[in-house]
C-alpha cells in the first residue's frame, strides 16, 4: 500500500481535496442561486461524482447540471390575474383536484375538444398526420424530437415544403440531439420552399453561455403537429419510419398517438410559439419563463388539458400529477412506457397503491431500444412486483406512453416513466377526462397487454445488484 502511495505524484491528494472542496462549493452555490431543486438520488450522484473525480465532475456539472431555467416561476395563473380563486369547472368536465393542482403550477386549464381519434396503429397515425398536414390552410407547426433520415422523413419533409409553396406558413422544430439520432439531414430544399426550420439547442452550435450554464442537456421531447391553431396531432411518435409503418424490413414499433379539434389545439399552438422563440434565440431561452395567462372561459365536456413539463416550469408538473393520481386512485392504475426507471417517490406511490388494493398494471417491452434503461429497470421492477404490481412484457418494441387512473383521467403523450423524461426534458402530455374517451385509451393499452407475458421476478446475484446500482447511479441522465 505504501508503495502504491509513493507512486502518486507529490501534491496530488492536496490538489484533489482542494478540487473537491471547490467543486462542492460551486455545486452548492449553483443549486441555491439558480433554484435547482433536485431529488435526493440525483443530488447524491452529483456530489459523489464531484468528490471522487472533481476534474470530470465539476465540468460535467457546469455543462450538464442545469435542470430548471432561472426564469421558471410558480405563478398562480388566473388567481394572480383576477385577484380571486375562480370556481373550477364542474366535476363532469374535469376532477376538481386536478384543476386546483394544475392551476397552482401555471398549467393551462381544461379546454374543450371534439372529433378525437385514437390511432389503432402506425398506418392510421400516418394517415391522420398527412390529413392534418394537407388540411392546413394558413399555418402549420410541427415539433418533434426526431425527424428520420429515411423514406418516411423524406416524404414528410417534401409534404411540408409543398404546403409552404402553397402559401401556408410552415414551421418545423427538431431537437438538436434528436437531429443526430434520426440521421443528420440537409433542410436547404425545404427552407428554399419556405419552410422555417429551427433546431432546438444543437450542441455543436450552442452559444458558449448555454454550455457554461448547463443548457445543452435540456432536450425538447415534445411531439405535436398543429394546423391553423384548431387541429392537433400528438402522442409518443417521433417522425420516422419505425414509429409508423416500419423500415428496412423490420416491423413498426407499437406506439400511441391521437388527433383532435378544438380549443386544446389553440393551447398547443401557444406552447409551440414559446418553444419556437426559445429555439431561435439564446437570449429568449435564458429569459424563458412560465408567463402564459390561459383563458378562463366556460368549458363543457368533453374536455382535455395540456400537461407540459420541463425546465420552463418551476414545478415537476407531470411528476406531481402522477404522484397525486397514484395516492388518489381507488380502482385501477394502468400505464404503458418503453422505459421504467422511476424515482423513489413515484416508485413508492405505485407500490403503496398496489398494497392498499388498487390494481396496478404496467406494460413495457420485453426488450427496448435502450440497453442501459433495460438494465436500470430491473431493480424497480422487482420492488414493484413484490408490492403486487402486475408488470407485462410485450414481445415487440413498444414506444407508447400513457397512464390511466380509474375512470377519471387518461394521460397520453411523450413522457416516459424515467427520471430524464420526468425531470429534465421539455415534455408534453394531454390529460383526457371524458369517460368514453378514457375507455378508448384503456382499450388500446389492454389490447397490447393481451399478448404480453407476466413478469416474474427472479433473485438477483450480488454482481447483478452492483451492476444495476452503477447504472441506476446515472439513471437520472438516461
Amino acid at each position: 500500500m505504501t508503495a502504491l502511495i509513493d507512486l502518486v505524484p507529490e501534491g496530488w491528494f492536496t490538489f484533489h481535496t482542494l478540487g473537491s472542496a471547490l467543486g462542492l462549493l460551486v455545486y452548492a452555490i449553483g443549486s441555491h442561486t439558480l433554484a435547482q431543486r433536485r431529488h435526493p438520488a440525483a443530488a447524491f450522484s452529483w456530489v459523489l461524482l464531484i468528490v471522487l473525480a472533481p476534474e470530470a465532475g465539476v465540468p460535467a456539472y457546469l455543462f450538464f447540471g442545469t435542470r430548471k431555467l432561472p426564469k421558471a416561476q410558480r405563478l398562480p395563473g388566473a388567481v394572480q390575474a383576477t385577484g380571486h380563486d375562480p370556481a373550477p369547472p364542474s366535476a363532469d368536465v374535469a376532477p376538481h383536484w386536478v384543476q386546483k393542482l394544475t392551476a397552482a403550477m401555471s398549467l393551462p386549464p381544461a379546454a374543450g375538444y371534439r372529433a378525437l381519434r385514437v390511432h389503432a396503429d402506425g398506418v392510421q397515425a400516418h394517415a391522420a398526420l398527412l390529413e392534418i398536414v394537407d388540411g392546413a390552410r394558413h399555418r402549420l407547426d410541427v415539433c418533434t424530437f426526431i425527424l428520420g433520415r429515411d423514406r418516411f422523413g423524406d416524404a414528410l419533409l417534401e409534404r411540408l415544403a409543398a404546403r409552404a409553396r402553397a402559401g401556408v406558413q410552415v414551421r418545423l422544430m427538431v431537437d438538436g440531439v434528436g437531429t443526430w439520432m434520426g440521421g443528420r439531414r440537409d433542410f436547404s430544399v425545404a427552407t428554399h420552399a419556405g419552410v422555417r426550420v429551427a433546431r432546438f439547442m444543437p450542441p455543436l452550435r450552442s452559444p458558449l453561455r448555454w454550455w457554461v450554464r448547463g443548457r445543452t442537456n435540456l432536450r425538447n421531447h415534445r411531439k405535436m403537429v398543429v394546423a391553423d391553431g384548431v387541429r392537433l396531432w400528438s402522442g409518443g411518435r417521433n417522425l420516422a419510419g419505425e414509429y409508423f409503418e416500419g423500415r428496412d424490413g423490420e416491423p413498426a414499433w407499437a406506439d400511441l398517438s391521437f388527433d383532435l379539434e378544438g380549443d386544446v389545439a389553440g393551447q398547443a399552438l401557444a406552447l409551440f410559439d414559446s418553444d419556437w422563440t426559445a429555439a431561435r434565440s439564446a437570449a429568449a431561452l435564458d429569459a424563458l419563463e412560465t408567463r402564459r395567462l390561459w383563458p378562463q372561459g366556460p368549458v363543457s365536456a368533453p374536455a382535455a388539458q395540456l400537461l407540459a413539463s420541463g425546465p420552463d416550469y418551476a414545478d415537476d408538473t407531470v411528476h406531481s400529477v402522477l404522484l397525486t393520481s397514484c395516492y388518489r386512485a381507488r380502482g385501477r392504475i394502468l400505464a404503458v412506457t418503453p422505459y421504467l426507471v422511476p424515482d423513489e417517490s413515484l416508485l413508492a406511490a405505485l407500490a403503496m397503491a398496489a398494497r392498499r388494493g388498487v390494481t396496478v398494471d404496467i406494460l413495457l417491452p420485453e426488450r427496448s431500444n435502450h440497453v442501459l434503461a433495460d438494465i436500470a429497470r430491473n431493480r424497480p421492477m422487482r420492488e414493484l412486483a413484490a408490492a403486487g404490481v402486475r408488470l407485462w412484457l410485450a414481445p415487440a418494441m413498444l414506444h407508447a406512453k400513457a397512464v390511466v387512473v380509474d375512470e377519471h383521467m387518461a394521460m397520453v403523450g411523450s413522457v416516459n416513466l424515467d427520471s430524464r423524461s420526468l425531470f429534465l426534458n421539455f415534455e408534453l402530455m394531454t390529460a383526457f377526462y371524458h369517460p368514453g374517451d378514457i375507455a378508448r385509451f384503456t382499450g388500446w393499452i389492454d389490447a397490447h397487454v393481451a399478448p404480453a407475458r407476466r413478469y416474474r421476478a427472479d433473485r438477483a446475484s450480488l454482481a447483478r445488484h452492483v451492476g444495476e446500482g452503477l447504472v441506476l447511479w446515472l439513471a437520472f441522465q438516461l
